[in-house]
């Protein structure tokens, strides 16, 4: 499901030269199914969720590396994707840690899904608040296509 949902949401994205939604999106119902994982038990109901959580996992990816091209140029744009790896390798240093003392805290991995929820729905309002591209960058894409 994350497969294709990747492969439709770029193609997507690309054509519309969109990039906010079609990251933020994704992003949001990930987000969702973390939150909903501890409340469901049927396995139908946890089988979807996690296809929502795969959705959101990686739908995301490409709309989401190509926001760094739009706003900013020259060494500036491999500075701002060193960053986002940078921030994103910490948070997969940190998260593993954070699972396992909310899981003791909680008694169970329903909480510590929660608690990854909870940042995917932050990151997604960040991204659908971000501010949209300027006409004189989108005249420069369409020039370099």
């Amino acid at each position: 499901m994350g497969a294709l949902v990747m492969v439709l949401v770029s193609r997507s994205s690309d054509r519309n030269m969109e990039r906010r939604y079609h990251a933020g999106i994704p992003v949001m119902l990930g987000g969702i199914g973390l939150l909903l994982m501890g409340v469901f038990h049927s396995p139908v109901a946890v089988v979807a969720l996690l296809s929502l959580l795969a959705i959101g996992a990686y739908g995301w990816c490409a709309p989401f590396f190509a926001l760094p091209c739009e706003f900013l140029t020259g060494s500036a744009v491999a500075a701002g994707v060193a960053l986002i790896n940078s921030i994103g390798n910490i948070g997969g240093f940190v998260g593993p840690y954070a699972i396992g003392v909310v899981s003791g805290w909680t008694g169970g991995v329903h909480g510590a899904f929660a608690l990854l929820g909870i940042p995917m729905l932050l990151s997604a309002t960040g991204l659908l608040l971000l501010p949209k591209r300027t006409e004189a960058v989108v005249y420069e894409i369409m020039q370099l296509v």
